[in-house]
């Protein structure tokens, strides 16, 4: 069973489904994977392509996926100054991680994603794939356990 969203550190849709899928974890354990990717909406969220940098600085210390979470739960501060800040409070290297946000290391990655997200019909965020299939449904975690079931069969 496999889950992949196309999500937007500002878009308040990605944050509630990202709820969900923490849920879905916390009911199917081990028995799904989970992936994330960049689709930055930068026409409507300005702050969206620096939180997906700071997400990417932080994946080359190792800690993607603390960043990931805690740009969601702080999702009304994303400036560059409350990304550096949220980088010490995960216990990151300061200075390494405003070097890699500065020369924006992260920026091929993101581009990747949503280059693959474009080729996949993404047209927002969030945008779910349910075990490869684009999951058009309401993103609840029951509605995503009972996809990723029923795909699973």
């Amino acid at each position: 069973m496999r889950l992949l969203v196309y999500g937007d550190y500002e878009c308040p849709y990605t944050r509630k489904a990202l709820i969900s899928v923490a849920q879905v974890k916390g009911e199917l354990g081990g028995t799904f994977v989970y992936a994330f990717r960049n689709f930055p909406l930068t026409d409507i969220h300005p702050h969206a392509l620096h939180a997906a940098l700071a997400a990417e600085a932080a994946d080359q210390q190792g800690k993607f996926w603390e960043m990931h979470d805690l740009l969601f739960s702080r999702q009304s501060a994303l400036t560059d100054s409350d990304l550096v800040a949220n980088a010490a409070s995960i216990g990151l290297d300061g200075d390494r991680f405003r070097a890699d946000f500065v020369r924006r290391s992260g920026l091929q990655r993101i581009e990747l994603d949503v280059e693959s997200g474009v080729q996949s019909g993404v047209e927002g965020t969030p945008s779910i794939f349910v075990n490869g299939k684009p999951h058009r449904d309401a993103y609840d975690s029951t509605s995503l356990i009972s996809a990723l079931r029923s795909g699973a069969r």
